[in-house]
């Protein structure tokens, strides 16, 4: 359940454009791959902006060979990464975000690292891509994080299970959007952990006296 509906058409209108920061970008392909409802839609302002490309008079590319020549050097070592990432067991992470987890994975190490941020809940940070922080999140079934709200914007697609907060339900392939306007507890659902990724623009602050207790830790 998307609530913002306005603001998920601006997603998914600057993603069919392609000019979204590349962590959002892959946030929705994430988004369309675990979900089926904006597909149809997507593939439509694909088709828009492909006209509008065919429409547009011919613009000459410099160096088109070495250009070509670098596109199909890199293309397999990519397509390899991905069939790599795939078989390591992490069946919840979709293909468009396998690129960005092996990023934040420790040289030689095969799993993320994790790092509890209070009993229940883990996060593991991705890195800075195009001025945006990425993480993933990880709580445990039915537990709560603390009550916080953002300097910036939030993106959150879920990737397993799902959680509720007081703008509703949201399940897996749901894109939740959250700023400075939104103070929230999201508790993950009973019966299943719930894990998310995270595009975010400036930093969250925790509102709760729990939340506050715990804020030096979760720096």
């Amino acid at each position: 359940m998307e609530k913002n509906v306005t603001g998920l058409d601006e997603l998914l209108a600057g993603y069919a454009a392609g000019t979204l920061a590349s962590p959002a970008q892959a946030l929705v392909g994430a988004h369309l791959e675990l979900k089926d409802t904006h597909r149809d839609y997507v593939s439509s302002l694909e088709a828009l902006a492909g006209l509008g490309v065919d429409e547009s008079p011919p613009v000459a590319l410099s160096d088109r060979e070495g250009l070509l020549a670098s596109i199909f050097s890199l293309e397999p070592e990519k397509i390899e990464n991905i069939r790599v990432s795939a078989q390591t067991g992490d069946d919840w992470v979709p293909l468009s975000l396998r690129p960005l987890l092996e990023q934040g994975k420790m040289p030689g190490k095969s799993d993320l690292p994790w790092k509890t941020l209070l009993p229940g809940v883990k996060e593991c940070k991705l890195g800075e891509f195009d001025g945006c922080m990425t993480s993933l999140l990880w709580v445990r079934a039915g537990k709560a994080m603390p009550s916080h709200t953002h300097s910036g914007t939030e993106l959150t697609l879920i990737l397993k299970g799902g959680y509720s907060d007081d703008d509703g339900h949201f399940e897996t392939g749901d894109i939740a959007f959250a700023d400075h306007e939104i103070d929230h507890k999201p508790i993950a659902d009973e019966g299943e952990d719930c894990i998310c990724f995270t595009v975010t623009e400036g930093s969250l602050r925790l509102t709760g006296p729990i939340g506050r207790l715990f804020a030096p830790f979760m720096r």
